[in-house]
């Protein structure tokens, strides 16, 4: 009989935690839960309000527990448990860098942005810094910000770099992989130096097999090169100088990221090239999510006396139009579906899709009986591959609000996976 091979429990902090779509991803679901991974400290914070409504539900479905609901800002990494993986989908904001006349080091975020507290930890935590990081943001990133496009991203990669991390990324839909929600984000997955799979990329004798082929995100999302891209020896660039001249000069005048959806820096030296989804499999769509029309309360449907605003808003415009100040100008803009198609994916979820007012980016449906309806708190979390009602016990328009900001489940999952698999 044939031993079973012991399978390493990976520990992971969970840091801008959101209502646990990280977690859940790479931990399982209650009752289905498996032994790859398990968060042995969270942290879920929201700044300028009073109640703590995303921290509130991660404690009712996770436990209180290594939970923090603190600015992690104040938070020591001696408070954090050591741990070989950190993982967070931290917020877009600004990156740059500016020296400060009392470091020696002489770098930190203009803002104090949330990013620079992972960079933090990493430091302070010196020889006990994670073997791993998986990491989330919106696509744009790569592109930020429009004056110096990609010197947001060429700051954080060059950091980790620094740090001794190989970093990896890719910009992944969750639908061009069968899953019912047009939802690109840009995923980051690095590997200290030491680890198995640090050598195991530098054993290859391309680098660019690795995000190509060999590696946990194209084992998990399989791709192929772009042919209207450049050949894979032009790909290669370096990030030089230090955090605060790559902060200034960035870019340069070309204004164009030299960051393209999929790529990996070491040492410096930057690969990048332009991928496109490798996927036949079975497909989720808008349709296959939804609830039965008996079980959607009154509220959701749609007076006849708004149909005309909702059409107008969803509608293409070309229109003069006046500003407060009294300045006038022309003002244009395309169609919107309406209603949404249910024989697709649907469009990504946004932030502000709770509410019963007007809008031009809601979600709308058109059910059997011909009437039309906004998205329910579980369909939202369903295209989010959620389970239902996770998010139940706080106010509907709130529980939109955390959809907006979650990722998809079944991405993380996937790459948990694949990554586990390698480790």
């Amino acid at each position: 009989m044939l031993k079973t091979q012991n399978k390493k429990t990976i520990k992971v902090i969970e840091l801008f935690a959101g209502v646990g779509g990280f977690r859940i991803g790479l931990e399982g679901l209650p009752g289905k839960k498996n032994n790859d991974f398990k968060v042995v400290w969270s942290n879920q914070w929201e700044p300028a309000t009073h109640q703590q409504h995303a921290s509130d539900i991660y404690v009712k479905r996770f436990g209180i527990n290594n939970h923090s609901n603190a600015d992690i800002s104040t938070v020591s990494a001696k408070e954090i448990p050591d741990h070989d993986m950190l993982i967070g989908g931290f917020p877009c904001q600004d990156y740059s860098v500016a020296r400060t006349l009392n470091q020696a080091e002489g770098l930190v975020g203009k803002k104090g942005v949330l990013w620079w507290q992972i960079y933090r930890i990493l430091k302070e935590k010196g020889d006990k810094s994670p073997n791993y990081l998986m990491l989330e943001n919106v696509d744009r990133l790569l592109k930020s910000p429009a004056k110096q496009r990609g010197r947001d991203f060429g700051i954080m990669i060059a950091s980790l770099s620094d740090l001794g991390y190989i970093v990896e990324w890719r910009v992944i839909n969750a639908a061009d992989y069968g899953m019912p929600q047009r939802r690109r984000r840009v995923y980051i997955l690095a590997y200290k130096k030491g680890t198995k799979i640090y050598k195991d990329i530098l054993s290859l004798k391309h680098i660019a097999y690795w995000v190509l082929s060999d590696g946990p995100m194209a084992k998990a999302f399989p791709i192929v090169q772009d042919k209207n891209d450049i050949p894979i020896q032009e790909g290669f660039f370096e990030l030089k100088g230090d955090i605060y001249k790559i902060s200034g000069v960035f870019c340069g005048d070309k204004n164009r990221s030299p960051f393209q959806n999929t790529g990996i820096i070491y040492d410096r030296k930057v690969f990048s090239v332009r991928t496109a989804p490798d996927y036949s499999g079975k497909r989720v769509t808008l349709k296959n999510i939804l609830q039965k029309d008996s079980q959607i309360p009154p509220e959701y449907f749609i007076n006849d006396k708004d149909l005309s605003k909702w059409k107008y808003l969803k509608g293409s415009k070309k229109e003069y139009r006046k500003s407060k100040s009294g300045f006038e100008y022309h003002y244009s803009e395309g169609q919107m579906a309406f209603p949404d198609p249910l024989d697709k994916p649907s469009r990504t979820i946004i932030t502000g899709e709770g509410g019963a007012a007007p809008s031009r980016f809601k979600h709308i449906i058109k059910t059997k009986n011909g009437k039309y309806r906004r998205l329910t708190p579980v369909e939202l979390e369903r295209l989010n591959m959620f389970p239902d009602n996770h998010t139940e016990g706080v106010p509907d328009i709130k529980r939109a609000f955390f959809m907006g900001n979650a990722l998809v489940i079944g991405v993380v999952e996937k790459l948990g996976h694949a990554l586990h698999k390698q480790i």
